[in-house]
């Protein structure tokens, strides 16, 4: 009993980590262009998290220090094995990271993409795509997020205030700090009157 166990443990850490590389191995674009594969893997082939679950971790990861994609990793790894599966799954996303910017590093020098007419025409050609991979993750998460025409020009009006380079109304910590204080007031308002409708 305790070898199937064992074995059944490994075989997560095993997925957790190849799951997070190929992650890691085939987004372009940083962490919000791998959100839409990681929803793909997490919760829709694995069934590690539910939707709503994904949003949360999400949300965290964000607000936290660091890397969004490290930062998921280790929060699914946790829930899924513990420690181990947090080291499993952090790993698995750096390490292809690492290795790319380490052979980019060594064989491709910014002279070499810049005068090289085929590198050139390769990235250009990964722009628009990495664009779209940071488009899907937003639509996902609005939808998910229950955001209506009603309520779209509060993320709308933020988005527009981060990149109008303003000062202080520029500062996306700003509109965390303040999504989280107007959602514990609204939702704890709301929370009351559910309360009083009960009783």
């Amino acid at each position: 009993m305790k070898r199937t166990s064992d074995n059944k443990g490994r075989h997560l850490l095993r997925s957790l980590f190849l799951t997070f590389a190929k992650i890691g191995a085939f987004t372009f674009g940083g962490g919000w262009a791998m959100i839409s594969i990681m929803q793909r893997e997490i919760v829709d082939r694995h069934g590690w998290l539910d939707e709503e679950e994904f949003l949360d971790q999400l949300a965290v990861a964000q607000s936290m220090p660091g890397i969004l994609a490290v930062n998921i990793s280790v929060a699914v790894g946790d829930k899924i094995r513990g420690g181990a599966g947090s080291l499993c799954a952090a790993l698995g996303t750096i390490m292809p990271s690492f290795l790319i910017i380490l052979t980019i590093a060594v064989f491709l020098t910014p002279d070499l993409i810049r005068n090289s007419p085929v590198l050139s025409k390769v990235f250009m050609g990964m722009r628009p795509a990495v664009v779209a991979l940071i488009m899907a993750p937003v639509i996902t998460s609005a939808r998910s997020a229950k955001i209506s025409w009603r309520t779209a020009w509060i993320p709308a009006g933020a988005a527009l205030l981060i990149w109008s380079g303003w000062p202080v109304v520029s500062n996306p910590i700003l509109y965390v700090v303040l999504g989280a204080v107007g959602g514990y007031l609204w939702y704890g308002r709301s929370g009351g009157r559910k309360e009083e409708e009960r009783e």
